[in-house]
């Protein structure tokens, strides 16, 4: 456990991370998130609603910081096939890196409320359009083919992105790094023209 000079909301929600994972949502009380955390039931609802809430500031924290480099590299300088390449191993690493909320999440999401469920679809949504962009661009300029919708491009892609929490082990054969290259090389040999 984290020391006690930890925010408490961080504290929280390491704790509810580490509780999920090993748990599952429905399997974790918030009695016994508070417990793991070293605070009260009324400390977390001071910055939690809910369970709910923890699950879906999981995942969040996890999008926003995806999103922020995405717009880096999307935004910057350079020929549309390296910041694609660039793109593409940076949410296959940062996905490794943070593998337990993402398996948390995709176990869970459904057991969100209705409205909740939207937020997140709706915030996944705009981060897949953003990495569609960077195909779409490349399409354009002829640099990939363009014979496949760039829609079907980054579904196929994110459904393996999505999956690696079945099969990828921290401190396995292969890092999150070196995945990251591997799932980018992949993309961008099967969009050549």
């Amino acid at each position: 456990m984290r020391g006690k000079e930890e925010p408490v909301r961080q504290r929280l929600l390491h704790a509810a991370t580490r509780l999920f994972a090993e748990r599952g949502f429905e399997g974790t009380s918030v009695q016994e998130i508070v417990t793991a955390a070293g605070v009260t039931k009324g400390a977390m609802y001071h910055y939690f609603d809910s369970k709910d809430d923890l699950l879906f500031e999981i995942y969040a924290r996890m999008l926003r910081m995806q999103t922020e480099r995405l717009t880096v590299i999307a935004d910057a300088a350079g020929p549309v096939a390296e910041r694609l390449h660039a793109a593409a191993a940076d949410v296959v690493e940062t996905s490794a890196a943070n593998l337990d909320d993402s398996k948390i999440f995709f176990r869970s999401m459904h057991l969100l409320a209705p409205e909740t469920q939207r937020t997140v679809r709706a915030e996944r949504r705009r981060y897949h359009v953003r990495f569609r962009d960077l195909v779409t661009e490349g399409q354009r300029e002829g640099v990939f083919r363009a014979d496949i919708p760039a829609e079907i491009v980054v579904d196929y892609f994110f459904g393996s992105v999505h999956h690696l929490g079945s099969w990828f082990h921290p401190g396995g054969r292969l890092s999150g790094a070196q995945v990251g290259r591997q799932f980018a090389d992949l993309l961008l040999t099967s969009l050549r023209p």
